[in-house]
């Protein structure tokens, strides 16, 4: 008789310079409630991730015999599905995380498939791995990051708002993007979008590649006319004390980085527990505070040029970008009920789904109040479910843990799978599952 595929998970929190301190940091604090993991908090350091996954750089393991998820799966391909097993050469497909940001990450893309197997090829060291990493993430806490470019008709209120901005560019390039786009900024025909990124490329690649002198200088301004004039600063349409504010905050944490600029450039988005947005292959982007779940295909490939005292990747970064722009509105994703949950036909469903287009993860959020139950029809694929608040069960077949408050499980493929809520339940479920 084969084990139950319900498997308590002992993940590891990794500790970088951007991540909360000690107990204030949930990536620690979840860490820490898989007590049999004997992990401790320690209060003055920085605590950014937790990983759930099959990822080598930080393998989750059994909390009950120590190896590695990565090791039961290949023994038992079934608990993957043995179609995900074959396509995904044994592996998860997907890595879980929960995030806890402190000060800014870096401005920074992830590779397509393509793009990720020459750097890997190139440059293992600083692209370890061939994979593409498109990701998805879900407030937990509030949350704010850039996310996507800008419409291009609020880059064009910046450069003429901002003499700063206008003075790195050069006002001959200046001139020649407001141009360029002029009064087609929202057209929506193939050949002027084409054209529109690729004068939107031409900015960027201003901006990411002049001279450190002359940003430190033009970073000093910026910031004193963000301080002296906070409501004018930027323009009153797009810019304010809100963006002013901002910009202080990224120079307190990074003086006179160049993603002072890019904040132009970038969309600036904040998130409210349970928004989410989804980041495509070759999207600039950025976190700035906030907890979060995030998902990915799993792989560790970042593409950085701001915001970081890493390895900066200016050339590849500047290439790899679709330069595609929309307002924020466009980047959130809408979750939907969940409908293979046994409250889905309630008025008030207590589990939603984020289905992001791609093969590698969704995402399901339930909620129950305490003393609520939900039983969820099997799935033809893996997934690993954390809780990130409350207290309760779960269940699969005749086994039933418990699960609070940063318990993590893996759950098998074809598990029917149950969740009591002692205490007023909040849990995040990754799955893969291939479309028949």
């Amino acid at each position: 008789m084969l084990p139950v595929p319900l498997i308590q998970l002992q993940c590891g929190a990794n500790s970088y310079d951007w991540g909360k301190i000690g107990n204030d940091s949930a990536a620690a604090r979840f860490a820490a409630a898989t007590t049999q993991s004997g992990f401790k908090i320690e209060e003055s350091k920085p605590y950014a991730e937790l990983w759930m996954g099959t990822h080598p750089s930080n393998p989750s393991k059994d909390v009950n015999t120590g190896r590695t998820l990565l090791e039961l799966v290949n023994d038992n391909t079934a608990l993957l599905s043995h179609d995900i097993a074959a396509k995904y050469e044994g592996k998860l497909p997907f890595l879980f995380k929960i995030l806890s940001i402190q000060k800014a990450l870096s401005i920074q893309a992830h590779p397509d498939k393509k793009l990720a197997e020459r750097l890997h090829n190139e440059d293992p060291k600083n692209y370890p791995d061939d994979n593409h990493k498109p990701e998805m993430t879900i407030a937990v806490t509030p949350f704010d990051g850039f996310c996507g470019f800008r419409p291009l008709s609020e880059i064009v209120s910046f450069l003429r708002s901002t003499p700063q901005l206008r003075a790195l560019v050069g006002e001959s390039k200046t001139d020649s993007f407001i141009a360029a786009v002029g009064d087609k900024a929202d057209a929506s025909d193939e050949a002027t979008v084409a054209a529109n990124k690729s004068a939107l490329k031409d900015l960027f690649e201003a901006v990411m590649t002049s001279e450190e002198v002359q940003i430190k200088k033009l970073a000093s301004e910026l910031v004193e006319s963000a301080k002296k004039s906070p409501e004018s600063f930027g323009g009153k349409e797009h810019g304010g004390k809100e963006f002013a504010d901002l910009i202080v905050r990224l120079d307190g944490q990074f003086p006179g980085d160049i993603g002072l600029f890019c904040s132009f450039l970038l969309n600036y988005v904040k998130l409210q527990p349970g928004e989410a947005m989804f980041l495509q292959a070759n999207d600039p982007h950025a976190y700035l505070s906030g907890d979060i779940v995030e998902c990915m295909a799993a792989s560790d490939n970042v593409v950085r040029a701001g915001f970081t005292p890493k390895y900066k990747d200016v050339k590849n970064l500047v290439s790899m970008l679709t330069y595609s722009y929309a307002p924020i509105s466009e980047q959130k994703m809408k979750p939907t009920p969940y409908p293979r949950g046994s409250n889905s036909k309630s008025d008030a469903p207590t589990s939603i789904l984020y289905d992001p287009p791609i093969d590698e993860f969704a995402v399901v959020k339930t909620e129950l109040k305490s003393g609520n139950s939900e039983k969820f029809e099997p799935i033809e694929g893996p997934s690993i479910i954390i809780a990130t608040s409350g207290k309760g069960k779960i269940s699969v077949g005749p086994k039933t843990e418990t699960l609070d408050s940063g318990h993590v499980y893996f759950v098998g493929a074809t598990a029917a799978l149950k969740l009591e809520a002692e205490e007023d339940l909040v849990a995040f479920r990754a799955f893969c599952e291939l479309a028949k």
